[in-house]
């Protein structure tokens, strides 16, 4: 084990995979200048520009040559440096990416990473701050991962490098300067749709993913407090994504809320509520609750920020009034 960052992680898994596979290669804007957060730094030195490839600025003309070099036989890391700028390159993943191996039939496959990092950051405004992982999640042909740990960071995009299928990777920025105890392992992976228990507990079950997964602890630990037990389930990946252990705790809890960063309206917290209502709606104790953030732009005011965001005290008002 070693202790690193979740930006650390994330770099270790491109490494260790660009050293293990030569068709792995990255490519994206500032990649030359270890990217716009640092995830690439020393990359171009230690593998070269070849392997570490700088591009135009074009997110179009990235994924798009990302695609045809995925089906032609490499597995390219694409960065998008934010999962807004990736609008630009819809098209190409939703359209092309996802597609390819059904449109053959089989005979094409595109083992493609996206890297989008996604949520609010330091005033990052209405253009640099959403989570629009449920967007991805509809498309049929699309993995989607959204890590919340350093650990998972390195075994997600391992995971993910050696995946057939293209995958949409998902880091908060928010998360970059979080430590923890990470695997050496070169082999270490992190299975898509295996959801991880932060936290047991047989009151209620919180299910979050990504950086929200560590204010529902928060909340699970202040629940504590008075006397409720909240088990809280990390998703680690969204498509797939874990039903049976979600419904298998909420089986024993009788309660389910569903926090995310990502605007409420349309989220995939509305996935969540609906299979667990049709499949234990009659076993439950209280209705499903969710909770996410307002259909409004994120403000560049941190106190305006600092309202759309969903709260630890929102989560333990939740959950106590659910107990009720």
């Amino acid at each position: 084990m070693a202790r690193l960052s979740y930006l650390d992680a994330g770099r270790a898994a491109l490494a260790e995979e660009l050293a293990r596979d030569p068709l792995v290669w990255a490519i994206g804007e500032d990649l030359g200048r270890g990217g716009v957060f640092g995830q690439y730094r020393g990359l171009t030195e230690t593998f070269g520009p070849d392997r570490v490839s700088d591009a135009p600025i074009s997110e179009a003309a990235i994924l798009g040559a990302a695609v045809g070099a995925a089906m032609t036989g490499t597995r390219p890391v694409v960065e998008m440096r934010f999962s807004d700028f990736a609008l630009c390159a819809v098209d190409e993943l939703v359209n092309q990416a996802a597609k390819a191996r059904f449109m053959f039939g089989g005979q094409a496959r595109v083992p493609l990473v996206v890297r989008e990092p996604i949520g609010m950051w330091r005033s990052s405004a209405a253009q640099h701050s959403q989570s629009l992982e449920s967007w991805y999640a509809h498309i049929p042909g699309l993995v989607v991962a959204c890590p919340a740990t350093p650990a998972d960071n390195k075994g997600m995009l391992k995971a993910a490098i050696r995946c057939d299928d293209p995958v949409v990777y998902m880091e908060h920025k928010n998360l970059w300067g979080l430590e923890d105890e990470v695997p050496d392992d070169p082999d270490y992976l992190v299975p898509f749709g295996e959801a991880r228990i932060v936290r047991g507990g047989g009151d209620a079950t919180i299910v979050s993913w990504s950086a929200q997964v560590h204010v529902a602890a928060a909340a699970a630990e202040a629940l504590a407090g008075q006397g409720i037990e909240a088990e809280v389930i990390d998703l680690r990946s969204i498509w797939p994504w874990d039903k049976e252990r979600v419904l298998a705790s909420v089986a024993r809890t009788g309660r389910l809320l569903v926090t995310h960063e990502a605007v409420a309206v349309a989220g995939f917290g509305a996935e969540i509520a609906a299979t667990v209502a049709e499949r234990l709606g009659r076993d439950l104790k209280t209705p499903v609750r969710r909770l996410g953030a307002p259909r409004a732009p994120v403000g560049y005011a941190p106190p305006v920020e600092d309202a759309v965001r969903v709260s630890r005290d929102a989560i333990v008002a939740a959950v106590t009034e659910m107990m009720r």
